[in-house]
């Protein structure tokens, strides 16, 4: 399977790593195709809402969405990975997934399967609350199928990630997608 792993993390070894490279590496132990984008280590415009994109038939902006879109559009699955950044996904995460815009139709309905990693400082009950929302909302709007989450609460840091079980279970999920 081809699988995208869109990363929104500033931080190279932070919680949200931990998971990324944990399901990373149980995913190419299974034989699955991994194309990893950080999104916060490229160059990511905002969308302008600009319609370029319409009526030119392409982004106004020249940055590193122009690798991402071409793998994304292939892709069988879309991961998405973010630490939890006022009860959503980080800003950068949160920039390329606005910028899907411009490819809407070739996105939209294509069957791809989509998993949530994220990693939250809190452990309220209702800390991934807003974000899982969010998420599903996405992916209902794409006519994606969620194929599950990873919600590492509690998880401030990487070592208090690294305490835990998530990182095993990330793994798991790579190993477990089937073909």
């Amino acid at each position: 399977m081809h699988i995208v792993v869109i990363t929104g993390s500033p931080h190279r070894n932070g919680t949200t790593a931990a998971l990324a490279d944990a399901f990373i590496e149980g995913a190419r132990e299974a034989g699955h195709d991994i194309f990893r984008f950080d999104a916060a280590k490229e160059k990511i415009s905002p969308c302008l809402a600009c319609e370029h994109c319409r009526t030119k038939g392409r982004c106004i902006h020249d940055d590193g969405m122009q690798e991402l879109l071409p793998v994304l559009e292939q892709a069988e699955m879309v991961v998405f990975v973010t630490p939890l950044y006022y009860f959503g996904m980080s800003a950068q995460l949160k920039s390329v997934v606005d910028r899907f815009y411009a490819r809407n139709a070739a996105l939209r309905g294509r069957g791809k399967r989509t998993l949530l990693l994220a990693a939250a400082y809190d452990d309220n009950d209702w800390t991934m609350r807003d974000l899982v929302g969010h998420y599903r909302t996405i992916v209902r709007y794409m006519n994606w199928h969620d194929a599950g989450m990873l919600l590492a609460t509690g998880c401030g840091c990487r070592s208090d990630v690294e305490k835990t079980d998530f990182p095993d279970r990330a793994r798991e999920m790579g190993r477990h997608l089937g073909a």
